[in-house]
Parts: structure tokens; sequence; C-alpha cells
């Protein structure tokens, strides 16, 4: 290196600018080191955690956690139920999932709020509803919580609609959307599948929001308690609807 670490006297020895700039890169190496050793000295997390979630949450943001998940514990298996909101809550009370992420259903009182979204109407683009006529819906089946959602609020407000076409899946409603059969909705900030605002969206009525939620069994594996937490600190707690 050919470079003077250190000054020396009679009565003294202290660093050059050299030296103090090696002190700070030595002292990263060792941080380094024992991180990594505490890393793989810890015994990997192993077992299986059966997760629930609702669909529009598995065509979001979910991906992204479940990968830092798998990259952090790859000796975990994941078990995936994607279903309909009232199927989830049945998973958790059979105690067939561990935990489920969704929306918060009418009534319930469980669960740790993630974020709250903002409903919006979707269409195939270039769509202009005519609002003289009674508002033609694509929604998913009941029981569905979105779907009680809007036609309360469409009730209160005093709209018209019909139902043009259901389905089990927001796959499903996304693609009669997208077939121009009518208007569908999702949460703001879970949309997408190819489909926009319709062009008059401001004539249309305002929907409200609907809260996402984590919950979880009253007994929790480690693994199942380390999704939980991963869950509860990822970007979902932070979304929100623009």
């Amino acid at each position: 290196m050919n470079r003077r670490l250190f000054v020396r006297d009679t009565h003294s020895v202290s660093l050059t600018p050299d030296g103090e700039a090696l002190l700070v890169h030595a002292r990263l190496i060792l941080e380094s080191l024992a991180r990594a050793e505490s890393q793989f000295s810890t015994p990997r997390l192993q077992g299986h955690v059966r997760l629930g979630t609702s669909e529009d949450l598995a065509q979001g943001p979910l991906p992204n956690l479940l990968a830092a998940f798998r990259a952090t514990h790859p000796d975990v298996e994941l078990e995936i139920t994607i279903a309909m909101t009232s199927k989830l809550y049945e998973g958790i009370e059979a105690g067939t999932l561990d935990l489920i992420v969704g929306k918060r259903r009418e009534g319930e009182r469980r669960g740790v709020p993630l974020f709250r979204g903002q409903l919006e109407w979707q269409a195939r683009a270039g769509t202009v509803v005519d609002v003289a006529q009674p508002l033609p819906l694509i929604l998913v089946n009941e029981p569905s919580v979105t779907r009680s959602v809007v036609l309360d609020a469409l009730a209160t407000a005093g709209w018209r609609w019909h139902m043009v076409c259901t389905s089990s899946s927001h796959s499903g409603c996304i693609a009669a959307a997208r077939g121009g059969l009518g208007i569908t909705v999702r949460a703001k900030n879970l949309t997408g599948g190819g489909l926009v605002p319709p062009v008059n969206l401001d004539a249309l009525p305002t929907l409200p929001e609907i809260e996402f939620i984590t919950l979880a069994a009253r007994r929790l594996t480690k693994p199942a308690e380390t999704l939980l937490q991963l869950i509860r600190k990822s970007e979902l707690r932070a979304a929100r609807a623009d």
C-alpha cells in the first residue's frame, strides 16, 4: 500500500489521515463478518405456513412480500389459498389456515388493519357510461364484501343499476369488463388488468373506502408468526390509495 498510517514521536503514536480512513474500512469489514457469522450460525427456519389471501391482493403487492419471505427463509413451505373473503374467514375459524390477508367483513372487529383503499369504477379504455340508464354492473358473486359495499352505496345515493355479469373471481370480472360488458370496481391502489376509470368517471357515484386486514389463528408456528410480522411491517401496511 506504501501509505503512512501512524505518526510517532518520543511520547505518542497517532493516526495519519490515511490511517483514520483505513480504520473506518476495518470496522466495516469486522461488522460484516459478524453479521455473516450470525446469519450462518443461526438455525434456518423450517416448517409450513398456510396463507389465505384475496385475489386482488394476490394480483397486486403480495407477490413482492412472498418473494422477500422466501429469500430469507427458503426452507419454509408456503401453501397459498386464494379465495373470497367469506371463505378466508371460514378457513381461519376451521383451523385450515394460519393467516389471512383480505378485506374486513362487515361487523368484524378482529384483525390488524393494513390499509384502506378507495373503491373506484373500472372499465375498458374509452368507456363512457350512460348515466341516464341503470349502471351496468360486473361484480363477484355473493357473499362478497366489495359487492355489499357497492350495492349499499348505490342504494343510499339513489342510483339505479342492473347486474350484467357476475363471477366467482375478480379475474372473471376483469375479463368481462375488458370485453365491454359493463363496469366493475377495485380498490384504486390495486387496480390493473388492463382496465381504467370510465371517461366520465366524475359523473358516476363516489364509492366508499374498503379496509384490508391481516388475521391470524390463535396459535401460530414460528414460521407463521415470522410471516405475520413481515406482513405487518411490509409495504402493505403503508399502502394508501391516491
